[in-house]
């Protein structure tokens, strides 16, 4: 296997990790710690700004929104990069989807670190690196898979 396609594969298994691993948030209920993390944790739960006609989100309705849009991005790069590595796509097409993919996973890491903490900042990053080592390597080889 050469570099290329294993750099593919390990951005592929990376993205769809990402995502199942922030999809957990959704199982644990946060606990407030203190006062004003109980102040803090009502507020993003029960207060309804008037932000339109028949639209009243809690904070924490729109968080869930974004929080949920992050795992379905990760879940949406994997699994249609794992599909596309079972195609003999030449290394020009491999070139130009990776790309696509370091603009859009590596404006996603740029927010993690510059907003959030160390556990997305280590998962996106690790994808970001990835797909920089997958579009490095695409010159040296030309994409050949082996046929099952």
């Amino acid at each position: 296997m050469n570099n290329y396609i294993l750099w593919l594969r390990i951005s592929a298994i990376m993205q769809i990790i990402t995502g199942c691993v922030h999809a957990l948030t959704f199982i644990q209920k946060p606990v407030p710690a203190n006062e004003t993390e109980r102040t803090l944790h009502e507020l993003m739960t029960t207060y309804r700004p008037d932000l339109g006609p028949v639209f009243h989100p809690t904070p924490g309705d729109l968080l869930n929104a974004l929080s949920a849009c992050f795992t379905f991005l990760y879940l949406l790069g994997g699994l249609t990069n794992f599909y596309l590595l079972t195609k003999n796509l030449a290394a020009d097409v491999w070139k130009g989807l990776v790309y696509i993919n370091l603009l859009v996973y590596g404006a996603a890491f740029l927010v993690m670190l510059l907003l959030t903490f160390l556990p997305p900042i280590a998962l996106t990053g690790l994808v970001f690196i990835s797909l920089c080592l997958a579009y490095a390597t695409n010159h040296i080889h030309r994409l050949r898979l082996p046929q099952n």
